[in-house]
Order: C-alpha cells, then sequence, then structure tokens
C-alpha cells in the first residue's frame, strides 16, 4: 500500500505498521511516539470530536474515511468522556488530508493542538480509501501507529509490537474507561445560543452504570425527566439497588463484552429478578443478553460511523442511526423470552432486543449521536413510559 500521492515526494514522519508487516507512510500530526491498537474506519462526515472522545473506541486507532477532518477546530463543548480530562483511550487517528486552519464560530483550538494535549497520535497524507478497502477484505488488523518528527523510527521494532498485541478479543477496557465513584448527573442538552443547562426538576430516578458513558447519554436522560446517578463499571446489584431507582440504564463502552460480562453480567441479573426497568445501548446491549443466555461474537470489519440504516420491527420504520461496535449480539443465541426488535440493514446483525415478560430493551447503536436527524431519540421516551407504567396506580 503507498501513501496519498500528495506526499509521495515528501519524507514520512509518521507510519502506520500492520500486524502482517505492511508499513504505510505518512505525515505526523499530535503526539509524538507510538501506540498500538486495534485498526478501524469510521465513514462519517461530522463529529470527529465527538468520535476521538468517545471511550466505546479505547484500544483503536481510528482511519476517517471522509477526507475533511480537522476543518471546524475543536473546542470544551464537544468532548464526550464523562472526566474531561481524562485520555478517551483512543490509540491514534489516520486522515487522507493534512488539518487545515478551523472555520467555525465555536472553535477554540486547532485540532493538532488539541490532539497534542490529548497525547493522541496522528499520520495524514494516508490512502484512506485503500486502507478501508483492506479492513473490508481482511477485517479489522492489529497495528502501531508512530509520529517522530525526525523522521528516524525502528521498524522492526514497530513491526514486532504491531505483531505480538493481543488485539481486543477477551480485553476487559469498561473498567478503565468507567468513572471510579458514583456522582450525580443535573446537565441537559445543548441549545442554540444558551449552551448546556442544568436539569430544573425530574420524575424519574436512574442509576445509569458508566462502562465508558458519553456524555449526551446522560444529558438525553435527564431532558426525559430522569434524576441520573452515575455508578461505576463494577457497581453490583446490591449498590444499584440501594438507590432504589424506578429504572437502570447500562451505558455503552469499549473492549470485548465476554471479557467485561464476567464482573457485569451478575449485576445485570441482580436488577432484572427486580423487575426494574432497563434500558440498554451498545456494550450496555451486548451485556444485556449475556445476562439474559445470549452470546456475543466478533465482527469482521465492525460498524463505524453515522449513516448506518437499521429496521425496527416494533415501529416498521427505517432509522439512520450512529454504530460504533466492533463486537455484536449473536441473534440465533437468544432465549425465547427474548426478541428481536431491530436489525441492520446493511448486513443483517442484531441491533436491538426486548424481553417478552419484563420491562428490559436494548439497541447496539447510538441514539443520543443524532446523525442529522434525531430518528432515535423515541427510545428514551420508551424507556420513561416503561418506568412510569411500573409505578403504583
Amino acid at each position: 500500500m503507498t501513501t496519498a500521492d500528495a506526499w509521495s515526494e515528501t519524507p514520512a514522519t509518521a507510519l502506520l505498521v500492520l500486524s502482517d508487516g505492511s508499513i504505510i507512510e505518512g505525515q505526523g500530526l499530535g503526539a509524538t511516539g507510538q501506540a498500538v491498537g486495534e485498526i478501524c474506519f469510521n465513514t462519517a462526515m461530522t463529529g470527529y470530536q465527538e468520535i476521538l472522545t468517545d471511550p466505546s473506541y479505547s484500544g483503536q486507532i481510528i482511519t476517517f474515511t471522509f477526507p475533511h477532518i480537522g476543518n471546524v477546530g475543536t473546542n470544551d463543548e464537544d468532548i464526550e468522556t464523562v472526566n474531561m480530562a481524562a485520555d478517551s483511550g483512543i490509540r491514534g487517528v489516520v486522515l487522507a488530508a493534512p488539518i487545515t486552519d478551523p472555520a467555525n464560530y465555536r472553535a477554540a483550538k486547532h485540532l493538532d493542538a488539541w490532539l497534542k494535549s490529548r497525547n493522541m497520535i496522528g499520520i495524514c497524507g494516508v490512502d484512506t480509501r485503500a486502507l478501508t478497502a483492506l479492513i473490508r477484505e481482511k477485517g479489522v488488523p492489529n497495528g502501531v501507529i508512530a509520529h517522530a518528527p525526525d523522521g528516524r523510527f525502528d521498524v522492526e521494532s514497530l513491526k514486532t509490537a504491531a505483531a505480538n498485541w493481543p488485539g481486543l478479543v477477551g480485553m476487559d477496557l469498561a473498567k478503565d474507561a468507567s468513572t471510579t465513584q458514583s456522582h450525580p448527573w443535573s446537565q441537559t442538552t445543548w441549545r442554540w445560543d444558551e449552551g448546556y443547562g442544568e436539569t430544573e426538576g425530574s420524575t424519574y430516578k436512574v442509576v445509569a452504570i458508566d462502562f465508558g458513558i458519553k456524555r449526551n447519554i446522560l444529558r438525553l436522560l435527564t431532558d426525559a425527566g430522569c434524576d441520573v446517578t452515575v455508578v461505576p463499571a463494577t457497581a453490583t446489584a446490591s449498590d444499584v439497588l440501594a438507590h432504589e431507582p424506578d429504572g437502570v440504564f447500562l451505558s455503552n463502552g469499549p473492549g470485548d463484552p465476554a471479557a467485561t460480562g464476567k464482573y457485569s453480567v451478575d449485576m445485570i441479573r441482580g436488577v432484572l429478578d427486580k423487575g426494574v426497568p432497563t434500558f440498554g445501548i451498545c456494550l450496555g446491549h451486548q451485556m444485556l443478553a449475556l445476562a439474559l443466555g445470549g452470546d456475543t461474537i466478533k465482527m469482521h470489519q465492525g460498524h463505524h460511523g453515522a449513516n448506518h440504516p437499521v429496521f425496527d420491527h416494533t415501529t416498521g420504520k427505517v432509522e439512520i442511526t450512529s454504530m460504533n461496535h466492533g463486537f455484536a449480539v449473536d441473534a440465533n443465541s437468544l432465549p425465547e423470552n427474548v426478541e428481536q426488535t431491530h436489525v441492520s440493514l446493511f448486513d443483517g446483525s442484531n441491533c436491538g432486543l426486548a424481553m417478552k415478560d419484563k420491562p428490559v430493551f436494548s439497541v447496539q447503536y447510538h441514539p443520543e449521536a443524532s446523525p442529522g436527524p434525531r430518528d432515535s431519540h423515541y427510545l428514551f421516551k420508551r424507556f420513561t413510559d416503561l418506568m412510569q407504567a411500573g409505578r403504583p396506580a
């Protein structure tokens, strides 16, 4: 594989070394050094700062298929990690074109400076179409991204690091992405000329299990009338139920759900046994399936982007959704008391489930991400409706 033609005569200051020994040259961005991870591609045309701060991408090197990344700059409002100062766990970013100066009224910092401040390594001048085609054909590879301004690299060492990295299968990353202690959440969604607000009252008490939760999920729960308490991924059923919640939310997050499930499945089952209305997203969806007796599988290339059509069997409608996952629920493994509610129209993979005998449901995609339309915001009302129905008459 070669770099983009625009950089063919420029000495490389960054390398992307794949686990099969392939070397892709380019120009370095952001932090210097090297990092190893799984290389995926994202097809979204907007929202790169949201993507680069989504803890669900922990352990991954993100290739953007859209060429103009960085043109609206960065700011302090569009960060999705709950701890805004924390490293999102993303290992690096791969771009086709160099970053241009920002041209947006909300821009506070150039993307290159922002990458440096978050210790994130970048490379540009890469033929991202060819890299994406390789991933689609052969599956997600592991690799090392390295940036050295002097252009000096220990290539053999980089090849060894890429080849020896074990990959995401069996890796529990949610524990690192999660909060370490319980805390309340009261911020509401962003409004034009107002920014973010604070809740002025709530109807439902919700405990949100933080496996790497995104801030905008919490904001939409608050908008829906929820008094939200965020608890760590390692919380037990007793910890959760001690809050006497009207509902429990299982968040998105990174890594292999089977690995995180070793300590979270018992907690989820304890909540379900009490009949508490439960809503899961992304990793939360996968671990809910595990708690119900289902299985999860590693996907060939995963789903990463903001243009994924999903069919909702409960409404008969198609939603355009935002997705970010490399594992999926095996629909054939779901027990008889669980129905498949949503399915991907790209590949037929499972994108939602619901229990037939309890107020429990989940989706694989990100309804809070709003990839242009707000097709999926109804899911938060579905959650509050279940909590309302569960209250004494």
